[in-house]
């Protein structure tokens, strides 16, 4: 088959000839020699090589056109070069890219002298000119631009721009046998040349990436498959260029080479392995042969960044195979140890490395300045892993050019500059960016002073010719269309530019010059440069994402590096460094960091690199050596600052998604990280400027004296605490010159921040606003044309840049991160190059630049990431060179000043509301349940318009706000019920007021005497002994105190009542409330509650958020059913033990305790006593046993007992005063008043006499009734004024008010001061309390128990003595119902009923108090404690706080004056929308001048009047008084409606529609039931599961739908003939071209890259024995239930996006299939069957855990499918244990894919199993769902942070 082919040049008298094996081709002279190409045959021609020649000549000889097809590399190229060189022939090179436009190829307009020319391109030239066109690319160009050639391919012809027509040789040959040469001219007949060919060049498309052949061009051409040159040919060739290498492993590279290039390879996914790239390393490695093959792999192949896991395996097997894995054993080189120049002008230089001990000298090109040893710059610390790293690069410098791979922030930039300077190179640094056009690189078009278009080479060219080192920054951005532009300049170094001007490589250039004999200006004019020899391409990019797919449109990023990228470079790879490295690298350029600090940062970031779960990855991107260099900055001008907020600060932690932050967090502490609250914080000086200082907090900064003062802001800007904390913040890091980057949500007040700052430090500032359409150009120069010219004008930018203002970039998030990222060489090396050629520079130089002025700065606002958004991730593309702050919401006394300051008249009350309204929203928001982060914006509107208008309604002004909302129900209800919780009336009606009904008070009577007897009788004035000893006391025992949220609900949102507030305390089912008593605090109310099953006590603030829970069953024995129930009284103390409190358990023989913050100290006594605590607040308490003859008075300052005895047995005592107590005797009920000396001493134990009370009853016919027994006696006395209006007398005397059961109350005037005899006021009963029979009440109805059979220990009354009321609980059959309500109302279920005694107004109202929610099964000994459910103290606010059996909490309002004050503010919130009418006036000016105000006639019969100054009582005229006119009195209105529908008629929309709306949707539910034939009971049953997570479904729609929108978000479309005009192409639209606009369209994906496969999500529930067992007590089975029917409800029309199947766990096995991928339900029915299924599968399975074998299991299975990503979702009841699964077990099971994301999700078990388990499973992967309720949202937040936060 392969005949041996020589090729031979034949000199014959005819010419030369060239032959091939048997084939001659007669070569021409060429007209334009420089045109040909030189130096491209290479000595030996290899066999395979003089096959394709033939090819190609014979298809020459044939006058056809080929195509050379086959895999990337430069061979194809080469070929084509080497036969047209060998014939002679002139070459016309286009390289094609997606840039490339029919203007290109045929004719270009320029402009010359005022006119507009056209200029031949490539393919008419080489037409006319019988050149070869050599088109290379065909792959790239897009879709229609290729078939302008398709009639010049075929039939030689083509109508030209200009009005010529190119014509075959044969036809216009015949014409002029016809005509003259003259008339074909005027006729414009252009004749095309025999000789002219075309050779194309492409790759395969279905294999590469690219567009197809259009089949009518593909038919044009003939076609040569160029593969590798065979094995034998490449092998001699490899022999050649390494004579020092063992020929075994030359070909054991080769062999490697050629396995990766094999089918099967390719089958794998792996991209071919650049064979043409062997030359070059065999060169490296003759020169070094000790360097290892592994290595050299590695760098001509770098798959361990390329490939997946699976690639790695096989690339590694071919390795082993061929015996390359030898890294181990060969030494890398170490470091490079000297460079020098070289004495020939060459520009090399040797370079010395050290490798092992060996020292190896080579030559490699260098730069134009000296260079500089090794190690002497002060900026760069050298590590070994950098010096071994340059080393390397010098290896692979001496042969081609490099790209260094490396992650963010990891020192590339710097790295290469340290090469360079090694070198002494200059370096060319070129920013790439995505839509970054092959003009960019190459040349650009601009217009000279007189109007002339012309080209201008970019800085890439400019760097070719003078010998720098081009860096190119990015190329993984970079569209691979446009890099192929560079393939030839990197290959060949050779490069056609668009202006007709050639690049050559110096040695061909020499030739060149030498063979034709021209001088170097004659080669000039003819447009031939030489390229400098020591031009290299250092090229930098982030690692390839692997696995990604090829578009850009994946925000992750993507597997740029495919074979064609691969033959164009060396591959470095730019290693992270290690900690030593690191630490070695912050010390260097951070000498002052403190040590102890930097270790902690170095710590946790690399455990954060060294995972490999993907979220903590990305955390530790965010956390790149240059931002840890940042910190450490910071830290070494400001050493106290916490890290931890250095931390949050630059992972941006505030925006994170929940699962991320969980695990920074965890992160954090496992770091020993912990965050310190910042000491200073409420202390703050706020901003001062003095002398020219500026002073935030404590950080100073002189105040900049600026040239243009009127661009420096001034701003309404109130301070407060948070913002001056970020501004503080700000300046912090503004002073060591860092560039800042504010992220927030919206109206957060970024703006306002920026704008102050500025103003403080009195900088002027340019400001830009970037918006999805902003381009690199629109950022950079805004070009413009006059006259012809164009003309560019400075950006705010560039302005900015040269007069060193701040520049202000808003919304960052909304440019595309493509163009913003040009900022990135601005900010990191002071380095941009403009559209119009000048370049920014930050030191001094070359001329057409632009000096960046020191004091130029960056502050660049955004939003947060991420959903409702949706902007461009900027913090994730450009974080890291910015020192980054999140501007948050301020806290709530913040955002209260603030508020204030906006609405001084605007009451505290309501401002506190919106404050706490927007707080939970706020916090709503950020846990995903609402999607739109309500802002201080919101609520400084709200008080704006509350301020200006006030007597409008605050539920009516937040309408403003949340009427975006109206339409959507779910996120209605949300708000609603936020709203309302904090006690904004939204949708409250006036006239809503349900206060109680007032039933008058009996008259008040004089009914008797108390007489204090001191007569000299010895009997009746008794002295009792006193004895002291101390208290012993043991403990202290410490205990654990927890907080938990009070969920405090206003109660007045709908309507108007007595109760204020109420919340729940978190118990649980068998705790029973025993005592709520209420202590004056110092500031506020603290209410105790003490539990008496197990004991606990709880502490929380009456206007606090906080429930602090101390549980004691520790400490107090434990309750042995029936033995002993303990009983427990709480005494809060006061001064100077506040917030201690003593428990008192009266049942048992033990103890008091007092409980100290956490700690506790066990003071016994002997049992059985009752505790008076009227005193507790003075820190005595007083003991007394009933029936006792001994009073106990304990002493906790002093720590002392003080027993007194007496001469009589108690029944009960009262504190009257604190020297005086009201003793009742236990038989008689006979009162005795003790007085005791006030301060008891030990020395002088005071005598305390006893004198006893004669209760004399006013004299009646009736002899005398019965001795009152009190029920509560006040401890102090009435103000004078209420005791007046009381007894409607004025009277001024001590008094005490008293209760007992036959009296609503009762004062006893002068008592206990005056010796005289003190009269006794009364309000009786109709009939006594006691007398009343407790029917079956309150308990009784959730027990059939026996009845009450103890009394009740408390007698549930009040005394609120500045009301003037007395309050006590009542059962309900104790409450004369038939007054309190009407005939036909049946009186609601209430636990009590709270009767308030008002003395003032003379009234009783009974008020209900709503049942409790959940009533605990003990309640039996309820009877023992009160005798309603309800328990009662009053607070010192004036009013009364209720506590019932189920743990709810109420506060009341009783006091009448309070109740007036609230109905008003309440009324004023609501609004005045009370259906007045509204009228229009329009004030005109009539004319006539207003005489002096008058009433006006009054009109006898009231006829409306209009206008006309007469009539009293008309509507808009002037003078008279009426409404709405003009000068007149005043305000008049006769009743004259002006017709409006007013609210109420609006609201009352007429019955029968609104029941023909609920009929219609009931019968369109029936209707959906019959079309699926479900039942209706089904369709319920169904709801129920449904509505349960119906938010949570909404807002995952929500965000899936919008993820969709951002997908299908459309792309500028460029060359368009209609559009807006591109500026790029603004010259072209100068010269008059159509194609210059540029529009917004679908941009379809490339031909050849991956369809976008759908995420596959695995539901894993657990449908275990267990779960039905346990579904009683939390209600986990129907919690799962839910969770899964929110999965099906939530993906519904998603399959595209969302391949998900349901599975389920049990003791049956671990793969119960509940849901299939490929048929998941579609309607309700089908859905309700599945829930069906996993309900009946846990009723009936195996006992049995297989959750781990089931997680394993799927994890392994859904690796094996093809998805964009994976999720496995377990749901599981934590019983791992009781099986014996070790969670560590769990922990490796559930990483054990990187591909698959796996979740688990532990339902609450038994006691704290689950919450361990999670602290052993990795961060953010596992979840405690303590609370059923939460297994949905959990789901959801899964959802969000992982599977859209990369849609």
């Amino acid at each position: 088959m392969w005949r041996t082919c020589e090729v031979k040049l034949l000199n014959t008298s005819s010419g030369d000839t060239v032959k091939i094996g048997d084939i001659t081709y007669k070569i021409k002279t060429p007209r334009n020699p420089e045109l040909v190409p030189v130096k491209h045959i290479s000595d030996s021609l290899p066999q395979a090589v003089a096959q394709h020649l033939r090819w190609i000549m014979q298809k020459d000889l044939l006058g056809q056109d080929v195509f050379l097809i086959g895999p990337p590399g430069p061979l194809r190229r080469s070929i084509a070069m080497q036969y047209l060189e060998l014939t002679k022939r002139e070459v016309e090179y286009v390289a094609l890219s997606r840039d490339t436009t029919e203007t290109d190829l045929k004719q270009r307009r320029e402009i010359r002298s005022g006119t507009a020319f056209y200029i031949d391109q490539c393919a008419v030239r080489a037409a006319t000119q019988g050149r070869v066109l050599v088109l290379e690319g065909l792959e790239k160009a897009e879709r229609n631009v290729l078939p302008v050639l398709n009639n010049l391919l075929e039939n030689r012809e083509m109508q030209l721009e200009d009005g010529r027509f190119l014509m075959s040789s044969e036809r216009y040959d015949k014409l002029l046998q016809e005509h003259t040469k003259e008339e074909l001219d005027t006729w414009k007949i252009v004749r095309v040349s025999e000789d002219f060919r075309v050779i194309a060049l492409g790759l395969p498309v279905p294999k590469y990436k690219g567009n197809p052949l259009d089949p009518p061009l593909r038919s044009r051409f003939q076609a040569r498959d160029i593969y590798y040159l065979p094995f034998k040919d490449q092998l001699e060739l490899l022999y050649t260029a390494g004579p020092n290498i063992a020929a075994e492993r030359v070909s054991q590279l080769l062999s490697l080479a050629t396995t990766l290039c094999s089918q099967e390879s390719s089958t794998l996914g792996l991209p071919d392995f650049p064979v043409d790239n062997l030359l070059p390393a065999l060169h490296v490695l003759n020169v070094f042969p000790m360097l290892s093959s592994q290595q050299l792999v590695q760098r001509l192949y770098p798959y361990t960044s390329i490939l997946g896991k699976d690639g790695r395996t096989a690339v590694e097997g071919v390795l082993s195979r061929f015996e390359l894995f030898d890294a181990r054993r060969q030494p890398a080189p170490s470091a490079v140890l000297s460079v020098s120049t070289t004495k020939d002008a060459g520009g090399h230089a040797n370079v010395t490395l050290g490798i092992a001990d060996k020292e190896v000298t080579f030559q490699v090109p260098s730069g134009t300045n000296e260079p500089r040893p090794p190690n002497s710059s002060s900026n760069f610390i050298n590590t070994p892993s950098h010096s071994q790293l340059i080393a390397e690069m010098m290896q692979s410098h001496m042969v081609k050019d490099m790209c260094l791979i490396g992650a963010k922030g990891c020192g590339k930039s710097v790295i290469a500059r340290e090469f360079a300077e090694i070198l002494g190179y200059s370096i060319e640094p070129v920013m790439l960016y995505q839509d970054m056009t092959a003009r960019d690189l190459l040349q650009q078009r601009y217009t000279l002073p007189n109007g002339d278009t012309s080209w201008r080479p970019s800085p890439l060219v400019t760097a070719a010719i003078e010998g720098k080192l081009l860096l190119l920054d990015g190329i993984h951005r970079v569209n691979l269309g446009t890099l192929a532009v560079l393939s030839r300049l990197l290959h060949d170094r050779e490069l056609d530019l668009y202006d007709g001007s050639r690049l050559l490589r110096w040695d061909r250039y020499q030739t060149l010059k030498e063979e034709q004999q021209l001088s170097d200006q004659q080669l000039q004019e003819r447009s031939i440069f030489p390229i400098h020899p020591s031009f290299r391409v250092l090229a930098l990019a982030e690692p390839p994402v692997v696995g990604a797919n090829t578009s850009a449109t994946n925000s992750k990023g993507q597997q740029w590096l495919g074979p064609e990228l691969l033959t164009m470079f060396l591959y470095h790879t730019v290693t992270p460094l290690s900690k030593a490295e690191e630490m070695g690298l912050i010390d260097g350029l951070t000498p002052n960091v403190p040590k102890e600090a930097a270790e902690q940062l170095l710590h946790l970031t690399h455990s954060l690199r060294k995972t490999n779960d993907p979220t903590a990855q990305s955390l530790a991107s965010s956390l790149s050596t240059r931002q840890l260099l940042r910190i450490c900055r910071r830290l070494s001008q400001y050493p106290e600052e916490s890290i931890a907020r250095a931390v949050n600060k630059a992972c941006l932690s505030r925006f994170l998604p929940s699962l991320a932050r969980s695990s920074l967090e965890k992160s954090l502490s496992n770091s020993s990280i912990v965050d310190t609250a910042d000491p200073a914080e409420h202390t703050r000086d706020y901003t001062k400027v003095k002398d020219g200082v500026l002073t935030i907090g404590s950080v100073s900064a002189p105040v900049y004296n600026p040239s243009e003062k009127m661009k420096i802001p001034d701003v309404l800007f109130y301070d407060n605490p948070q913002h001056m904390m970020v501004m503080e913040d700000m300046l912090k890091d503004f002073l060591l010159g860092e560039h800042l980057l504010l992220v927030g949500n919206q109206g957060v007040g970024k703006n306002k921040i920026v704008d102050r700052f500025l103003h403080l430090l009195n900088r002027p500032r340019e400001y830009l606003q970037l918006h999805r359409d902003t381009t690199v150009q629109t950022l950079t120069l805004q070009p413009s044309v006059r006259d012809g010219i164009i003309t560019y004008e400075d950006s705010p930018l560039v302005k900015a840049v040269k007069m060193g203002h701040i520049l202000v970039i808003d919304e960052a998030d909304k440019a595309p991160t493509n163009v913003t990222c040009i900022l990135k060489t601005l900010v990191e090396s002071g380095e941009m190059i403009l559209a119009d050629g000048r370049r920014i520079i930050s030191a001094r130089g070359r001329p057409n630049t632009i000096l960046m002025h020191p004091d130029f700065r960056m502050l660049v606002l955004a939003n947060r990431p991420g959903f409702p958004f949706l902007g461009n991730d900027f913090f994730g593309a450009l974080g890291d060179i910015f020192s980054c702050h999140a501007v948050d919401n301020p806290k709530p006394q913040a955002e209260l000043a603030m508020l204030k300051q906006y609405g001084p008249d605007v009451p505290d009350a309501t401002l506190q509301k919106l404050v706490a309204a927007f707080g939970e929203l706020r916090s709503m928001a950020d846990q995903g349940t609402i999607t739109y982060p309500y802002s201080t914006r919101e609520v400084v509107n709200i008080v704006k318009h509350l301020q200006k208008f006030p007597e409008e309604g605050l539920a009516n002004v937040v309408r403003n706000v949340f009427d975006f909302d109206s339409y959507n129900k779910d996120m209605r209800e949300v708000l609603i019920e936020a709203l309302h919780k904090h006690g904004i009336p939204i949708g409250a009606k006036p006239n809503a007021v349900k206060l109680a009904k007032e039933l008058p008070l009996p008259e008040v009577k004089m009914t008797g005497y108390w007489t204090i007897n001191q007569g000299g009788n010895a009997r009746r004035k008794l002295l009792c002994p006193t004895e002291t000893h101390p208290i012993d006391i043991k403990g202290p025992v410490f205990l654990r105190v927890q907080g938990y949220p009070c969920n405090r609900q206003e109660s007045r949102a709908l309507s108007f009542s007595e109760e204020k507030a109420h919340w729940q305390i978190p118990m649980n089912e068998v705790n029973i409330i025993c005592d709520s008593p209420v202590c004056l605090f110092c500031f506020a109310d603290t209410l105790y509650v003490a539990t008496c099953n197990p004991v606990s006590l709880y502490s929380m603030k009456e206007q606090g958020d906080t429930i602090h829970c101390i549980e004691l069953y520790d400490v107090f024995p434990r309750t042995i059913s029936g033995v002993w129930q303990p009983f427990v009284t709480v005494a809060p103390l006061g001064n100077p033990l506040d917030g201690q409190v003593v428990l008192h358990e009266e049942q048992s023989s033990v103890n008091r305790y007092i409980v100290l913050y956490n700690s506790i100290f066990i003071v016994s006594m002997q049992g059985g006593h009752k505790m008076c605590r009227d005193f507790a607040h003075k820190n005595w308490l007083l003991f007394y046993k009933e029936n006792g003859n001994q009073v106990e008075v304990l002493d906790v300052l002093e720590g002392r007992v003080h027993s007194i005895s007496l001469p009589i047995n108690l029944k009960s005592v009262f504190l009257v005063a604190e020297d005086r107590w009201l003793l009742l005797e236990s038989e008689t009920n006979k009162k005795f008043l003790l007085t005791k000396p006030m301060h008891m001493t030990a020395e002088d134990s005071g005598v305390c006499q006893l004198h006893s009370i004669s209760d004399d009853p006013v004299s009646s016919g009736h002899g005398t009734t019965e001795v009152s027994v009190p029920q509560m006696l006040s401890s102090d006395q009435l103000p004078n004024e209420n005791l007046s209006a009381a007894l409607d007398q004025k009277i001024v005397s001590p008094n005490r008010i008293l209760a007992d059961t036959g009296s609503f109350a009762q004062l006893i005037v002068g008592f206990p001061d005056l010796m005289s005899p003190n009269e006794v006021y009364s309000f009786k009963r109709p009939a006594d309390l006691s007398t009343m029979k407790s029917g079956e009440s309150g308990a009784h109805m959730f027990l059939r128990g026996g009845l009450r059979t103890s009394t009740p220990k408390q007698h549930n009354c009040v005394s609120l003595l500045s009301a003037n009321q007395v309050v006590r609980a009542l059962p309900p059959n104790k409450v004369p119902l038939k007054d309190v309500y009407p005939k036909d109302v049946t009186p609601p279920l209430t636990a009590a009923y709270l009767e308030v005694t008002d003395l003032n107004s003379k009234k009783v109202k009974y008020i209900p108090v709503p049942r409790s929610m959940s009533v605990s099964p003990y309640t039996n000994w309820l009877a023992k404690v009160s005798e309603t459910d309800v328990l009662i103290a009053g607070l010192s606010s004036g009013g009364v706080v209720t506590v019932d059996m189920g743990g709810y909490i109420r506060l009341w309002e009783t006091g009448l004056d309070t109740l007036q004050r609230s109905l008003m503010e309440w009324r004023n919130m609501i609004g005045s929308e009370d259906g007045r009418p509204l009228q229009i006036t329009i004030q005109r000016d009539s004319g006539m001048d207003v005489t002096a105000p008058k009433h006006g006639k009054v009109d006898p019969v009231n006829a409306p009047h209009v206008g006309g100054n007469q009539w009293a009582g008309g509507t808009g005229g002037r003078d008279t008084a009426g409404l709405g006119g003009k000068g007149g009195p005043y305000r008049l209105d006769a009743g004259h409606k002006v017709y409006q529908v007013s609210q109420a008629e609006k609201d009352a929309v007429p019955e029968e529609v609104r029941r023909a709306a609920r009929e219609m949707a009931e019968k369109a539910f029936k209707e959906r039931l019959k079309e699926i034939d479900m039942s209706e009971y089904d369709g319920e049953t169904y709801e129920r599961f449904s509505n349960a997570v119906k938010r949570q479904v909404q807002s995952l729609r929500i965000i899936l739908d919008s993820l969709q929108a951002k997908g299908k978000e459309r792309q500028w479309l460029k060359n368009q003939a209609l559009g807006e005009l591109d500026d790029a192409k603004i010259i072209d639209g100068l010269t008059g071209e159509k194609a210059i606009y540029k529009r917004r369209g679908e941009l379809d994906p490339e031909l050849g890259s991956p369809q976008q496969k759908p995420k596959r999500l695995r539901v894993l529930a657990d449908v275990s024995g267990s779960m039905y067992r346990f579904n009683g007590v939390d209600g986990r089975l129907e919690r799962s239930m839910e969770a899964v029917c929110m999965v099906m409800e939530a993906l519904e029309n998603y399959e595209h996006k969302f391949k998900y199947d349901i599975v389920g766990h049990s003791g049956d096995g671990f793969d119960i299939e509940l849901v299939r991928a490929d048929k998941v339900p579609k309607n309700n029915k089908q859905r309700l069957k599945v829930l069906r299924n996993m309900h009946a599968h846990s009723q009936f399975c195996m006992s049995g855990d297989y959750t781990l074998e089931g997680t394993e299991a799927s994890i392994k299975e859904l690796a094996r499918e093809e998805a964009d990503e994976h999720f496995v979702v377990v749901l599981s009841d934590a019983n791992l244990e009781r099986y014996g699964i070790r969670p560590e077990r769990f922990a490796r099971v559930l990483t054990s894919d990187p591909q698959v994301n796996a979740f688990a999700i532990f339902i609450g078990s038994l006691g704290d199993q689950a919450e361990r388990l999670q602290k052993t499973l990795p961060a953010g992967r596992s979840f405690v769902a303590m609370d059923t309720k939460q297994i949905p949202q959990i789901l959801q937040q899964i959802f969000t942070s992982t599977m859209l936060s990369n849609a």
